[in-house]
């Protein structure tokens, strides 16, 4: 069965994929910040000597990284105003499923890159008469960032990714558009193939960026 390719009837509603497309961004943007922020402090905790913080801190992790995201999202649209009688708007619905999933696995990147600094480091700066707190922000955290630059990176295209499950409470980003686009001209083929190149020519960059620092950066470790 031979099949006509027609990308002129998606490209006729342009308008509707720049909405789409700004809505992915919107979300790339706000659940990356918050998701990386967050990781951080979830990562600290994660390494706290004391149980009472390291142990909700686990159990935080382990439950938002072992459950899907899809779920998640689903939940916070149609379970918590439910529950709490407070309503989710789908962005707001998209924001927590995604930054919260985002903070969880984060987290578990951070935790590692502090771990993998050498004991020496802590007791260097113990000596000289520094903080924890000192120790880790000036000592630990500079030397720590640069083994955590690319798994980072690589967390932030998963973030650029998974914004496309938020269609699923009907938020306007580039899966929902496709999706308005495929049921007004009956052009599914076309509709997705234009968002997946649209994706690909997004993070294709970011990819080679996470490639360069992997390069970089294990060659100064070396």
């Amino acid at each position: 069965m031979e099949y006509t390719w027609n990308f002129t009837s998606v490209f006729a509603y342009w308008n509707v994929l720049a909405i789409g497309l700004l809505g992915t961004v919107k979300l790339f943007i706000i659940c990356t910040f918050l998701g990386l922020g967050g990781g951080l402090i979830m990562g600290m905790l994660r390494y706290s000597k004391s149980r009472w913080v390291s142990y909700p801190a686990m159990l935080y992790v382990e439950v938002f990284r072992n459950t899907p995201v899809l779920v998640q999202i689903i939940w916070f649209f149609f379970a918590l105003p439910v529950l709490t009688g407070i309503e989710v708007s789908p962005f707001l619905a998209a924001i927590l499923g995604i930054t919260l999933n985002t903070i969880a696995f984060s987290s578990e990147v951070f935790r590692g890159g502090i771990q993998s600094i050498e004991r020496e480091q802590w007791e260097a700066g113990k000596a000289i008469g520094m903080s924890y707190a000192q120790t880790m922000r000036r000592v630990i955290l500079p030397q720590a960032l640069k083994r955590m630059l690319p798994p980072l990176t690589s967390r932030g295209i998963e973030v650029f990714k998974m914004s496309t499950l938020a269609s699923i409470v009907a938020y306007p980003e580039m899966l929902q558009q496709a999706k308005l686009i495929a049921s007004y001209e009956f052009n599914p083929i076309e509709a997705y193939t234009v968002v997946a190149l649209v994706f690909f020519v997004v993070l294709l960059p970011l990819v080679q960026l996470t490639y360069m620092l992997e390069r970089r950066f294990g060659k100064s470790d070396a």
